[in-house]
This record gives C-alpha cells, sequence and structure tokens, in this order.
C-alpha cells in the first residue's frame, strides 16, 4: 500500500507530494477548492498547515486526501 512519506505546500494551491514507492509529483487541490469541505483551503494559512497523515494527507480542519487519489492525480517530476 503506498502511502504519502513527505508534502509540502507551493505557490497556487499546489503540493509537492513524495510517496513511499519513490514517486514525487505535484498534486493540484484547486479543483477541489470549490466543494463543500475544502472550502476553506483557500485561506492561505490554512492551504499551508497540510501535513502527511494516516497515510495520505490531512489539513487542521480534517480536510484530507488518500495517497490513492494523489498518486492518480498527480503529475511526476
Amino acid at each position: 500500500m503506498v502511502k504519502v512519506s513527505d508534502v509540502e505546500a507551493k505557490d497556487d494551491y499546489v503540493l509537492l507530494v513524495t510517496l513511499s514507492n519513490g514517486k514525487k509529483g505535484l498534486f493540484d487541490v484547486k479543483p477541489y477548492l470549490d466543494k463543500g469541505i475544502f472550502t476553506v483551503l483557500k485561506d492561505k494559512s490554512l492551504f499551508d498547515a497540510v501535513r502527511p497523515a494516516f497515510g495520505g494527507i490531512v489539513w487542521p480542519h480534517q480536510q484530507d486526501f488518500s495517497a490513492d487519489t494523489i498518486e492518480y492525480e498527480m503529475k511526476q517530476v
């Protein structure tokens, strides 16, 4: 099972993500910012508080993405 080992918030609501399988890429959160619980992440200080947890990523107000979703949608670098 793949897990997020590191995540870094970048400009323009993009995350630089490193996975346990060695893949590294950019995950664009912009498509989610107008949906439900993700709207509060438009606040850049909240967006920047992302961290790896439970195999995926999580923000302080419990918004999260699984490693599977990230791996499927990220653009490898």
